[in-house]
C-alpha cells in the first residue's frame, strides 16, 4: 500500500555498526530533523545505545527529534582487540551477524513506514547496500548512499590510476593492501551474497550524500561526478557533518570533562592532542616509545590511551595492560600532560584555543573534525582509508606531517622519530606554516557550512529534492 500523497516524507538512516559510521549518520539525522523532517535511525540495540551515548557537540535533548528503532539482531561474539593487528578483525563476528540478520527487520520497518508516508527516503552507509535494495522494492521508496570516507578515497576505489590521485606526489594504496585478508574475504563474500539475494544495491540508489566539502575536495568531487557509475546520479557534498564549535564551546547538557579545565589553564596553541580512534590498539612496545617521545619533546599534550572498541562497547572491562608504565609516566609528566584512558571529548578539545595540533590515525571523522577546527594533523595511519587520508593531508592540503609511513606499519616507531615530528610541528617555522594553513582551511570549511556556502547550499538542495 502506498500512502496518500499529502502525508509526509520519512527519512530513514541505516548506519554500519562501527563508531566512525554510526556517528556520521546520527549527525546527518540531526541536521535533517532540525529542518522539520520525520527522521528514523535504525541499528541493532547496542549500536543505537552506542551512538546516543557518544553523541558529541549537540545538546542531548536534540535526540528527542529522532525516532530510534532497534533491529532485532542475534547475539554475537565480542572478543578483545588484538594490539598486534592494526586492522580490527575482532569486529568481524559482529559485522557478519549484522549482515545476516539486519535485512529482514529493516524490510518490515520500511513496509510500515511506506504505508503511512508519501515517500520513504533511505540514506544508508555505503557498506549497507542491502538497504538500497529494500528501498527500491517499495513503490514510494528511494535510496541515497552516505559516503563515510573521503570522496577522493572513493575515487581511488573507482579508478586507482586516476591522475588526480598522483597530483603532488600522492599515492593511492588499494584497500586490499591496507586491510586484513580476513576483512577482504568478508567483503567479497557479502557482495556475492547480496547479489544472489536481490541485486547490486548501489545501482538502485538515486544518489550519493558526501561527508565532505568543495573547499577540501572540490576537484575530487567533480571527478567523481564525471565517472560513468555516477553519470545519472545526484551528488550532494554536505560536510563536514560534525558540529562546528567555537573555542570556548562545551556540549550542552553534559558534565564538562576534567581535561577541559586543564586546557583552560594552558597557553594558546601550546597543546598536542594525541588519539588513535576506536578501531586500533597499540602494542606495549609502541606505547612505551610514545610515552618517551611525549616526555622528551617537553611539549604540553593530552594523550587518549585506550584499547580499540569491542563489538559491544558496554561489555568492556579489565585493567589496561600498561597500567604500571602509565602510573610512573603520569608522575613524570605532571603539569605538562594528561593521559585519558576513557572516552574523551574530542570535538571540544580540537575546538579549544590551547590545542595546537592533533596526532591522529587519520580516520575521516577525526580528519574532518580537526580541519574544521583549524588544527593540523601529525599523521599516523593504521589501516583502510586512513592511508589515503594521510596522503590528502600531507601532500594535497599541506596541513599534515607524516609520523609513520605505511611501509613501516609492522615496525615499532622509535621515540626519537616520533619526537622529531612533534618538535617540527610545534616549534619549527615549517610547523608554524602548516598550522597557519590548517587555520585557513578551517575558516574555509566553516564558510562552506554558513548560509550561502557550498555545503549549506547542497544540504538545502538535498532536503528540497527528497521532499519534492
Amino acid at each position: 500500500m502506498v500512502a496518500d500523497s499529502t502525508e509526509p516524507v520519512a527519512f530513514v538512516a541505516v548506519p554500519f555498526p562501527a563508531q566512525g559510521h554510526l556517528n556520521q549518520l546520527l549527525h546527518l539525522s540531526l541536521l535533517v530533523a532540525s529542518r522539520g523532517l520525520s527522521v528514523h535511525y535504525v541499528a541493532p540495540a547496542a549500536h543505537v545505545r552506542q551512538a546516543r551515548s557518544r553523541l558529541h557537540g549537540w545538546d542531548p535533548d536534540d535526540l528527542s527529534s529522532i525516532h530510534f528503532h532497534d533491529l532485532d539482531v542475534s547475539t554475537y561474539e565480542s572478543p578483545a582487540p588484538d594490539p598486534t593487528a592494526p586492522f580490527p578483525n575482532h569486529l568481524l563476528p559482529m559485522w557478519e551477524t549484522f549482515d545476516a540478520a539486519a535485512r529482514a527487520p529493516l524490510a518490515a520497518l520500511l513496509d510500515s513506514l511506506s504505508a503511512t508516508h508519501r515517500r520513504v527516503v533511505v540514506v544508508y552507509d555505503i557498506m549497507n547496500t542491502f538497504a538500497a535494495v529494500e528501498a527500491a522494492r517499495l513503490g514510494n521508496g528511494e535510496a541515497y548512499g552516505l559516503m563515510c570516507v573521503a570522496i577522493s578515497c572513493h575515487l581511488g576505489w573507482l579508478d586507482a590510476g586516476h591522475q588526480l590521485l598522483r597530483k603532488n606526489g600522492g599515492q593511492y594504496v588499494p584497500m586490499e593492501v591496507s586491510s586484513s585478508k580476513e576483512f577482504m574475504e568478508y567483503m567479497f563474500r557479502r557482495t556475492a551474497e547480496l547479489q544472489v539475494a536481490g541485486g547490486p544495491g548501489a545501482a538502485s540508489a538515486v544518489g550519493l550524500v558526501m561527508n565532505t566539502c568543495r573547499e577540501l575536495e572540490g576537484e575530487f568531487i567533480d571527478a567523481t561526478a564525471e565517472h560513468p557509475i555516477y553519470k545519472d546520479k545526484k551528488l550532494f557534498a554536505v560536510g563536514p557533518l560534525n558540529p562546528l564549535l567555537d573555542a570556548s564551546a562545551r556540549t550542552p547538557g553534559k558534565t564538562r570533562h576534567k581535561c577541559m579545565d586543564w586546557l583552560d589553564a594552558q597557553p594558546p596553541a601550546s597543546v598536542l592532542y594525541v588519539s588513535f580512534g576506536t578501531t586500533s590498539s597499540f602494542r606495549g612496545e609502541q606505547i612505551a616509545e610514545m610515552a618517551a617521545a611525549l616526555k622528551g619533546s617537553k611539549q604540553r599534550f593530552i594523550w587518549v590511551l585506550r584499547d580499540a572498541d569491542r563489538a559491544d562497547i558496554f561489555t568492556e572491562s579489565g585493567v589496561m595492560q600498561q597500567a604500571k608504565l602509565m602510573s610512573e609516566f603520569t608522575k613524570d609528566i605532571k603539569g605538562t600532560g594528561l593521559v585519558i584512558t576513557g572516552w574523551a571529548p574530542q570535538l571540544e578539545i580540537l575546538a579549544h584555543g590551547s590545542t595546537a595540533a592533533f596526532m591522529s590515525h587519520c580516520g575521516w571523522n577525526s580528519t574532518l573534525e580537526s580541519l574544521s577546527h583549524g588544527k593540523p594533523i601529525l599523521a599516523w595511519p593504521m589501516h583502510s582509508d586512513q592511508l589515503w587520508d594521510a596522503e590528502l593531508l600531507c601532500k594535497f592540503l599541506k596541513a599534515g606531517l607524516l609520523v609513520r609511513p605505511w611501509e613501516k606499519h609492522d615496525q615499532v616507531v622509535p621515540a626519537e622519530a616520533i619526537q622529531e615530528v612533534i618538535e617540527k610541528a610545534m616549534l619549527s617555522e615549517n610547523g608554524m606554516a602548516m598550522r597557519q594553513r590548517a587555520k585557513e582551511l578551517g575558516e574555509a570549511v566553516r564558510a562552506s557550512m554558513a548560509e550561502g556556502g557550498s555545503s549549506s547550499t547542497h544540504m538545502d538542495e538535498f532536503v528540497a529534492y527528497i521532499t519534492r
